[in-house]
């Protein structure tokens, strides 16, 4: 309750990025997810890269175009779809099936939760979706042709805190009882 409690959208980072022992522990922390069948259709693609984050972030902006309620911040040269946060977790499915989405969800939740407890911040981006299920970056990421980037996450160490966003109360539909 603890990790998700302080569990937080981090959107601001410092400079350090996390060594590969913190996000092999993160990965592990992401496999033990349930999953349907047993399947594990989870793959990940993890980038350090700041050039090609912000190719990335760059092209997501630009496929964005202008939708309804386009946010002015893509208009900005500057902005960073990651931003600015030095190491990309993007959980992918190797393969497609009728619950592996779920799955990949699942273990993004797991990393990021572990994260939190790690004092870690992240922020699922999903505005990256699009460019990273490009022919291109899929075969930069080594994402198999019937699978899909599902969950790109940001991952850092936060600068400043970041407070708690209010949610409201659980809405129960439905309550049966005999």
């Amino acid at each position: 309750m603890d990790a998700i409690g302080t569990r937080r959208s981090v959107r601001a980072y410092t400079e350090q990025r996390p060594g590969e022992d913190v996000i092999h522990t993160l990965l592990e922390a992401a496999v033990r997810a349930p999953t349907a069948m047993h399947l594990e259709p989870w793959g990940f693609a993890i980038v350090q890269d700041r050039a090609m984050l912000k190719r990335y972030s760059d092209r997501a902006k630009a496929a964005l175009g202008e939708p309804p309620g386009h946010p002015e911040m893509l208009d900005d040269p500057d902005f960073n779809i990651f931003y600015d946060a030095g190491t990309l977790v993007v959980v992918c499915r190797r393969s497609s099936g009728p619950f592996a989405d779920a799955d990949c969800w699942l273990a993004a939740e797991n990393l990021m939760l572990a994260a939190a407890e790690m004092g870690l911040g992240t922020c699922c981006i999903g505005f990256a979706v699009g460019v990273l299920n490009t022919p291109e970056a899929k075969r930069e990421l080594n994402i198999p042709a019937d699978g899909a980037a599902v969950a790109p996450i940001i991952l850092g160490y936060p600068r400043g805190s970041v407070a708690q966003v209010p949610r409201k109360a659980p809405e129960i539909l439905a309550w049966k009882k005999t």
